[in-house]
């Protein structure tokens, strides 16, 4: 199954939406939620970002949806020195882009889909 990783400059905004994702998916769905720094500030934590990778890194691929630009920078900063080509940085909105990409992981969906899913989650009028 594909794993989703959501990453917020919010370790609370994280939280909440990796629980919005356990709510309405799979209990099998594998869900990262990564938010903040180490001391608890705002932010985007590069170590926390690579750790949590590092835990969903062998299921059938990972989809990530940053919250904002310098969260983007982050995560590419991170798979720069990440060695897997099943790991796909995705320009979604952060919640709904999550929402359907969760639902449609949680289905079996190949990453391919997952990843459509979350992006077009962007396009109200497909909703």
């Amino acid at each position: 199954m594909v794993a989703i990783l959501v990453v917020s400059h919010s370790a609370r905004l994280a939280d909440g939406l990796g629980e919005l994702l356990a709510q309405v998916a799979s209990p099998d769905l594998v869900v990262r939620a990564v938010g903040g720094t180490e001391d608890g500030r705002l932010g985007t934590s590069a170590d926390l970002v690579q750790k949590a990778l590092e835990e969903v890194v062998g299921s059938d691929g990972v989809v990530v949806i940053p919250d904002l630009g310098s969260a983007v920078l982050t995560v590419r900063t991170v798979l720069d020195g990440f060695d897997s080509d099943r790991v796909v940085l995705v320009d979604a909105p952060f919640v709904e882009g999550a929402v359907a990409a969760s639902v449609t992981a949680a289905s079996g969906a190949s990453l391919e889909t997952v990843v459509k899913a979350a992006r077009e989650a962007r396009d109200v009028s497909k909703l």
